[in-house]
Formats: C-alpha cells, sequence, structure tokens
C-alpha cells in the first residue's frame, strides 16, 4: 500500500512539475511577445508632425553704402511679402526608453524637443536699386535671416507649440493604453503614470 501510495505521489509531482515548466513557458513567451508590441508601437510612432500654421508677414527692406565720405550714397530697398508654413515636428525616433521585464515597466527617459520647420515664400515689390549698391544673394539672405528670427518671435507669441505639446502629449497617452491593458507600468523619468491626467504634469 505504501508503495501505491509513494507511486501516486511521485506521479502528482511529476505531472505538477510538468504542467509549472509549461505555465512557465507559456509565461515567457507572452512577456516576449507583449515586449516586442511595445517596441513595435514606439517604434510605429515615427516622426510626429504635431501642429502646421501659416503666417503672413510684410517688410521693408532697405541698405545704403556711401562712397567718398559722405558725398555719394547708393540705396537700395524693396517690399517683401512673406507668406509661411510652418510646421512643429517631433521626431520620436530618438525617443529613449528602457523596458525591464522583470518588473514589467516601461519607462520613458527622454522626449525629444520639437523641431521647428520654416518654409517662407518670398514676393518681392517696389525693387528700386542704385547703379552702386545693386542686389546680391547677400541681400536675399539677410532678409530670410529677418524673416525667420521674426517668425520665431511670432510662433514663441502663438499657441502653435502649446498645441503642439498637447498633441505630444496626446499619443503619449497611447503609450500609457498599450502597457496598462498589458499589465505594465509605465514611468517618466522615474515617476509612475498612473492615469492618462498624470501626462498633463509631464514637464517637456
Amino acid at each position: 500500500m505504501r508503495k501505491i501510495l509513494f507511486g501516486v505521489l511521485i506521479t502528482l509531482i511529476i505531472l505538477f512539475t510538468f504542467k509549472y515548466c509549461d505555465n512557465k513557458k507559456e509565461e515567457k513567451y507572452q512577456l516576449k511577445e507583449n515586449t516586442a508590441l511595445i517596441q513595435k508601437q514606439i517604434k510605429n510612432v515615427g516622426k510626429l508632425v504635431v501642429t502646421e500654421g501659416h503666417f503672413s508677414q510684410v517688410f521693408n527692406y532697405k541698405n545704403s553704402k556711401t562712397y567718398f565720405g559722405d558725398w555719394l550714397n547708393a540705396e537700395k530697398k524693396a517690399l517683401v511679402v512673406v507668406n509661411t508654413d510652418v510646421s512643429i515636428v517631433y521626431d520620436l525616433s530618438l525617443l529613449e526608453y528602457n523596458i525591464d521585464e522583470t518588473t514589467k515597466t516601461l519607462e520613458i527617459t527622454h522626449i525629444p524637443k520639437e523641431q521647428i520647420k520654416i518654409h517662407p515664400d518670398l514676393e518681392y515689390y517696389d525693387v528700386q536699386a542704385d547703379f552702386f549698391n545693386q542686389f546680391e544673394a547677400e541681400d536675399h539672405n539677410k532678409i530670410r535671416a529677418q524673416v525667420k528670427q521674426s517668425l520665431l518671435k511670432k510662433i514663441e507669441q502663438s499657441d502653435l507649440k502649446t498645441n503642439a505639446q498637447n498633441r505630444l502629449i496626446s499619443e503619449l497617452s497611447k503609450f500609457y493604453i498599450l502597457t496598462n491593458s498589458l499589465g505594465w507600468t509605465l514611468k517618466y523619468n522615474n515617476n509612475t503614470i498612473a492615469n492618462q491626467q498624470d501626462f498633463q504634469d509631464v514637464k517637456l
């Protein structure tokens, strides 16, 4: 009788051992699948164009040169109409993160800064230039530099960057939805993201 009981006990131990190993293999396989899914989702985001805007401006460009002291003054001027398309881009391929399979944690360690793309279209009107002070490539470069500097100030004063950050946070919230659905924890710079609202407090 003891031999029978001992045999049954050994059989049960072997069965439980096999089942435990199978469960572990299944858990490990599921963990690898989840990790691959998270990595794929991050890569799929790629370059995110979050905000686009349009600006119109009019510039008066003037330049003068003097020769022989102040005896000869050569002037050139133009009215420049500028129509500019502006886009704010986050290159999320530069997003830095760590995946800890042991604790099932995705930690975002670095969110890249926004890239401001300015594409000005310049039209010249009422162009006037003296013989000794003609328009050159340098003048066009100066005008473009002035346009860009002026536009950057306007962008800072507008709500474009704020809208871009809101769009970015909306995209990053998808990582929370994904990790939460898989039973993972999402962190940003050592702070746990417990819900989508926590992204509103993220400092970019």
